[in-house]
């Protein structure tokens, strides 16, 4: 039916012009979250400035996220400070202490058994005597050894693999924090480019969906032509080549400098397609204008010049 259509409306074979229209850059800004519309400031045909606001989305639950992120950055600071500086004198003091006292009772405790094993040598004292005393020994040296590793970790302070997981715990949650504060940021849409804000296709307090299409702006760049070129004409265009250039309103022919022609038609056309059926195929093609067609809006028709090509 489109083959139908293309083929019955067209007889390039016979015409000297190739019909479009004036076209500007359009930028799609997309949301980046399914929130609600709080703020729209600019109406739309206004003029914006790159940085402008356009769109404000909802960003409660954002500010809340990141304030846990920037939370959790300060623990990862705290955590590395503290094994960076190492231990508190006091708690240093006071394992010091403990291990004085563990070891002034394990020496009570050998000279115990010592005078146990004499006695019981002697007869005076029961196996079981002496073995309660040895028992008592080697729990007093237990308590001896386990307060003389807890002084040992407090003086030698952390291990360097411990201090650099912390410095890593450190630069994750850095990271995380500029991560959500940009996820914050780009809740409120602002325009990239100074030009027109053409569209705003949802409402004041209305939910976007993810990923939709929440403005779109015309740039203010060069505005160029867009025509279908017929088949016939497509072997003599190639980019640079100069054509003329009708736009609707404009007495004046403007010279127009082709920039790209599209390497497939218009449709996709069958195989048995005769030498007639295939003159009748176009291709899209865009040609930058001149700047007296800058002030030019989007959307005029305008047809471009093929004879003496």
């Amino acid at each position: 039916m489109i083959l139908g259509v293309l083929i019955s409306g067209c007889s390039p074979q016979d015409s000297t012009q190739a019909s479009g229209t004036l076209e500007r850059e359009r930028i799609s800004l997309l949301s980046t979250a399914s929130e609600i519309i709080i703020e729209l400031p600019v109406k739309e045909g206004s003029k914006v400035e790159k940085g402008q606001l356009l769109l404000q989305l909802d960003n409660k639950n954002q500010k809340a996220i990141l304030a846990k992120a920037r939370a959790e950055l300060a623990q990862a600071k705290a955590n590395l400070t503290k094994m960076s500086n190492g231990e508190r004198v006091e708690d240093i003091d006071a394992a010091k202490a403990n291990l004085a006292n563990a070891k002034a009772k394990l020496i009570d405790a050998q000279k115990h058994y010592t005078r146990m094993s004499e006695l019981l040598g002697k007869k005076l004292v029961s196996i079981s005597e002496r073995d309660n005393a040895l028992a008592e020994r080697d729990a007093t040296k237990a308590t001896y050894d386990s307060a003389y590793q807890t002084w040992q970790k407090l003086t030698k302070g952390n291990r360097v693999e411990d201090i650099e997981s912390a410095q890593a715990q450190l630069a994750a949650a850095k990271a995380e924090v500029v991560l959500q504060r940009h996820k914050l940021d780009e809740l409120s849409i602002i325009a990239t480019r100074d030009g027109i804000l053409d569209s705003l296709p949802y409402h004041l307090g209305e939910r976007v969906p993810d990923r939709a299409v929440v403005a779109i702006v015309q740039a203010n760049a060069k505005p160029y032509a867009r025509v279908y070129m017929p088949e016939p004409y497509k072997h003599k265009i190639h980019a640079g080549v100069s054509l003329n250039v009708h736009i609707d309103g404009v007495d004046e022919a403007m010279k127009g400098t082709v920039r790209w022609i599209s390497v497939e038609p218009a449709f996709t056309p069958y195989r048995t397609m005769t030498e007639e059926d295939r003159s009748r195929l176009v291709y899209l093609t865009e040609i930058d204008l001149p700047e007296a067609a800058n002030s030019l809006p989007a959307g005029i028709p305008l047809q471009v010049d093929l004879e003496g090509i």
